[in-house]
């Protein structure tokens, strides 16, 4: 959300209307998770993505017609598989979309994206709460306020005020969804945090998963089995995904620069293939799971095809602090402990 926020606001300033385009659901595997956002501007060129191909031109295609009525639409967009591949989903499914209209004559839209837009500055976390009424057929600067952990912006009420109180109890691990009270809401947090990917989906995994989330760090799982990777094996991460192989991660996933990834795969010649594609990615931190007999042969094996021996001594592996941990919990925490101390220094 944030890469988002920022060119909307910029968009306002300049006093260009935009169609932001928000998957709301998606059932079936699909490569962009609920909360997911691509602006669409009115010569239909586009900023981010909901997913690529097919699906991204439907809703483009309804974009045109939301700059015509300024109303926003709630679009389901079912999938086959092949239009799926199209798409860059490995099988079909649904995905319901948000098409919402921002005017830049909007003057409280305006003030609430440059809010937004402070806040990031300043570093500080907020949850976006937007009113998705079945009454209304429009989203203006009214129907939008910013929840921080002290403040609201925004024209106040009560139910407003009470969806916020509820925020705060687990603000840090606050999740993209839709609320219902007396009106619909769209609940829409941006973290000022840390991104995690972890690579491997075993039960390390999910004792690293639980341990991150807890110290506010954005967390996403990646595998190439739907068994393993899913939300519920992993309940508390903001983003799982299924690729078809570890070969083309990178490709797959968007992996923004200074991420921290974490490579505990079930096996060497996966954990070769993620490390060679990592050491290009300019990431924060790489850590591999290993001991020092596969970190010999593996680093041989990359010294062969062209990498540097500066290139693999960015690599924290034996992967995390040395507290001779055993168990999965164990070497969870020696793994996160290693991630706090990387973000620290």
């Amino acid at each position: 959300m944030r890469k988002v926020t920022e060119c909307i606001a910029s968009h306002l300033e300049a006093q260009r209307d935009v169609v932001i385009a928000t998957i709301l659901e998606k059932s079936g595997s699909a490569p962009r998770e609920a909360g997911t956002k691509m602006l669409v501007h009115k010569d239909m060129s586009i900023e981010g993505t909901i997913g690529g191909g097919l699906l991204e031109a439907m809703a483009m295609k309804m974009a045109s017609t939301v700059f015509e009525t300024k109303k926003y639409r709630i679009e389901d967009f079912e999938l086959s598989d092949t239009d799926a591949t199209q798409a860059g989903m490995v099988c079909g499914g649904e995905v319901r979309v948000l098409l919402e209209y921002v005017d830049a004559l909007d003057i409280p839209c305006v003030d609430i994206y440059h809010k937004a837009h402070e806040l990031r500055e300043e570093g500080e976390n907020f949850v976006m709460i937007t009113k998705v009424s079945p009454k209304s057929t429009t989203i203006l600067g009214k129907d939008k306020w910013i929840c921080t952990q002290t403040d609201i912006y925004g024209i106040e009420n009560k139910e407003i005020s009470d969806i916020a109180q509820s925020l705060r109890e687990n603000f840090n691990r606050t999740k993209f969804h839709i609320f219902t009270g007396k009106e619909r809401y769209m609940i829409e947090p941006c973290y000022c945090t840390d991104r995690l990917y972890i690579v491997g989906a075993g039960h390390v995994s999910q004792q690293i998963a639980v341990l991150t989330k807890e110290i506010g760090m954005y967390t996403a799982v990646i595998d190439d089995r739907v068994e393993f990777s899913n939300q519920e094996r992993f309940p508390t991460v903001d983003a799982v995904y299924v690729i078809s192989s570890y070969d083309t991660l990178f490709q797959e996933v968007s992996i923004p620069k200074n991420s921290y990834i974490v490579i505990v795969t079930r096996g060497h010649s996966f954990d070769k293939a993620v490390l060679a594609q990592a050491l290009r990615a300019d990431a924060k931190y790489i850590g591999m799971i290993g001991s020092k007999s596969k970190k010999n042969h593996l680093y041989g094996e990359l010294l062969h095809e062209g990498f540097t021996q500066k290139d693999l001594d960015e690599v924290h592996c034996p992967i995390g602090v040395s507290i001779n941990a055993q168990t999965p919990e164990e070497i969870a925490i020696s793994i996160v402990a290693e991630l706090v101390q990387v973000k620290r220094s």
